[in-house]
């Protein structure tokens, strides 16, 4: 059964849209990943994740790769890549406290479209991975991403429902034709503009 928060039934009630939502509950909302489903995230080359602290505080960051780097092992599994960043694992600080995750997967480019993903998320190295994978019965694969740098972590995540996000307020973009032009995994500070909004402390 789809997850139903009292505060949206409230909302609902309020809005007189009780009607409207339960036809997407049952229409659009899934307990696990269906063909189509699985199909659209093979290609996505970015995702939303949205993490909570025990103590309620909310974290979304952005995570991104070549297509394919989100792997859906089956309906209800699917893992991604946390590559070196800042060191402070904001997100997997709260995964550490709190298991619930949700993912948003836009496709701005072909599609127009998107997915969300909430259930629960738990955190491997990449030795550890290997050997999940295995004991599970899922097949291993290669590890190595070409377009990122080191990856320090892996994140697996269990699919508790998924749903659309239509396209209605989704603006089209066109991908950058060179990809010299990116800097994927790059540790420059001037390439990866470390300092963009200027927030560090003058000495």
């Amino acid at each position: 059964m789809p997850h139903k928060s009292s505060g949206e039934l409230l909302l609902q009630k309020e809005k007189g849209s009780a009607k409207k939502a339960e036809s997407f509950y049952k229409n659009q909302v899934r307990l696990s990943l269906n063909e189509k489903m699985r199909e659209f995230i093979s290609y996505q080359t970015m995702a939303f994740v949205a993490t909570a602290g025990s103590d309620g505080d909310c974290d979304c960051s952005f995570r991104a790769g070549e297509p394919g780097f989100i792997k859906v092992l089956d309906k209800n599994t699917l893992i991604y890549p946390e590559f070196k960043g800042n060191g402070v694992f904001a997100s997997l600080g709260n995964l550490k406290e709190n298991e619930k995750i949700s993912l948003l997967f836009i496709d701005f480019v072909y599609d127009q479209v998107g997915l969300h993903i909430n259930g629960t998320g738990k955190i491997f190295n990449t030795d550890d991975l290997s050997s999940a994978l295995q004991e599970k019965g899922y097949p291993l694969f290669s590890q190595k991403i070409k377009s990122a740098g080191k990856i320090e972590y892996w994140v697996w995540v269990t699919v508790e429902e998924a749903y659309i996000h239509c396209s209605k307020h989704i603006i089209k973009m066109v991908p950058e034709a060179d990809s010299r032009a990116l800097n994927w995994g790059t540790d420059d500070l001037k390439k990866k503009k470390g300092d963009f909004f200027h927030t560090k402390s003058l000495k």
